[in-house]
């Protein structure tokens, strides 16, 4: 491995590829601790000492910033303002037949999409921005901290501090696509990567002084075997066997040969638990917004959500949130996967699966496969979520637990994909590349 890394460097392109990303991902790790204006940075860091940070949704967004957003950088924000616009982009495609038809363009419609993107993740991030200084302001962001974040909360000061997370997110935006383009590997997929890994020596140092060695020592064995379990599903699929038949062109024969449509088993990737932690703070959000004045009774609904909607370890939060995962799997693989489109163009090439008519039966067979695979990949999915709120009742370690949910499924992921790019690229210069 350490050779091959070795022959990556001494390839001048594909070692200017790889400094390039590893300094623009410096630049993004160095954006994580400079302070936003107005922010008190000494307040911060010692309302974070004391262990209370506001928790759902927000601990999302903090993983996806590594750290920033609790600290309320100038990176604050990180990446998830751009994650939402491509899901909600995405999403669209079938609602608006307009997004369908410039998909199916090619570069030049899609083009227009990433450009749609970039409008919706500004918007997306003035909108969080101001969410954001407004938690800040009124101390929830930091519960449980009587110390001001913002000491000078005036007008002007409100708006250079939105203005300059909302920036913050753009300059991210341009990072991710710089990389894209004249790095190794998807740029936003690996700033994500970044900020997840930032966290993990803080994550386990945390469990170390707090659970002693043994607690340590144990989480770094179930880490091991979840990402061994995620690199087997990652790597799994159906391959369905295609066969085109030979036609004359002119004087040239062609087609001829066999190939497959590969069905991963999990083809969702990590939106479904985006999607599910998202709804399942919603319920704890509308709460908090129906608190009683003093000298009131609290609404039984409003006591029902807290206790059972608002705690991880809780049974029925548990129940939920792998149901939702396993809904949202079969949603989002039922949108990006077109049974039908794929059939036609098959239809178009002359193409067909062995053993099944071209046209209608070819679609229902793909329907029918992918149904089925989409079982054990949802399962898996939430079985995977589940494992940091598992944590949290047997060792109590869910604010330290890195090994689990979201964070181990996109490292593997994205780990994943950005070797396999440099062994893609190592193998046309006639190396062996990093895999073997």
């Amino acid at each position: 491995m350490l050779s091959a890394f070795g022959r990556a460097f001494r390839t001048p392109d594909l070692r200017r590829k790889l400094l390039f990303t590893l300094a623009i991902i410096t630049i993004f790790r160095l954006g994580a601790f400079i302070p936003s204006p107005g922010v008190n940075y000494q307040n911060v860091q010692q309302c974070l000492q004391n262990g209370q940070t506001a928790g759902g949704l927000y601990q999302l967004v903090n993983l996806f910033s590594g750290g920033a957003l609790l600290q309320v950088s100038i990176f604050a924000l990180g990446i998830m303002p751009y994650i939402t616009a491509s899901i909600i982009v995405q999403l669209l495609r079938v609602v608006i037949p307009r997004f369908q038809e410039l998909y199916e363009e090619g570069a030049s419609g899609q083009s227009k999409l990433t450009q749609y993107t970039r409008y919706l993740t500004i918007a997306l991030g003035l909108l969080n921005a101001t969410t954001l200084v407004s938690l800040a302001r009124s101390g929830q962001l930091l519960p449980g901290c009587a110390l001001p974040i913002i000491p000078d909360d005036g007008i002007i000061t409100t708006i250079l501090l939105i203005i300059t997370l909302t920036a913050g997110t753009g300059l991210i935006m341009w990072m991710g696509e710089l990389v894209t383009e004249k790095g190794v590997g998807n740029g936003m997929s690996l700033l994500i990567f970044t900020s997840i890994a930032a966290t993990f020596p803080t994550s386990l140092g945390a469990i170390w002084s707090s659970q002693g060695p043994g607690t340590f020592f144990m989480v770094l064995v179930i880490g091991l075997v979840t990402v061994a379990l995620v690199v087997f599903v990652e790597q799994s699929q159906r391959r369905v066997p295609v066969q085109y038949a030979k036609r004359m062109i002119g004087r040239r024969t062609v087609g001829g040969t066999s190939t497959y449509i590969p069905i991963k088993v999990n083809m969702a990737g990590v939106i479904p638990v985006i999607f599910a932690s998202s709804m399942l703070y919603l319920p704890g959000l509308i709460s908090q917004f129906n608190q009683p004045k003093a000298g009131e009774a609290l609404a039984p609904w409003v006591e029902w959500i807290n206790n059972n909607l608002t705690r991880g370890d809780h049974p029925i939060y548990m129940a939920l949130y792998f149901a939702m995962i396993v809904f949202f799997t079969y949603f989002y693989v039922a949108i990006t996967f077109n049974p039908e489109e794929v059939s036609d163009n098959m239809k178009k090439y002359g193409g067909f699966i062995p053993g099944i008519r071209a046209g209608k039966p070819t679609a229902d067979y793909l329907q029918y496969v992918l149904s089925r695979i989409t079982l054990p990949g949802a399962l898996y999915l939430g079985f995977v979520a589940l494992i940091p709120l598992v944590a949290l009742v047997l060792i109590n370690a869910n604010q330290n637990f890195p090994f689990g949910g979201t964070s181990i499924l996109i490292m593997v992921g994205v780990g994943l994909e950005t070797v396999k790019q440099i062994d893609a690229q190592l193998q046309q210069r006639h190396y062996e590349g990093l895999l073997r």
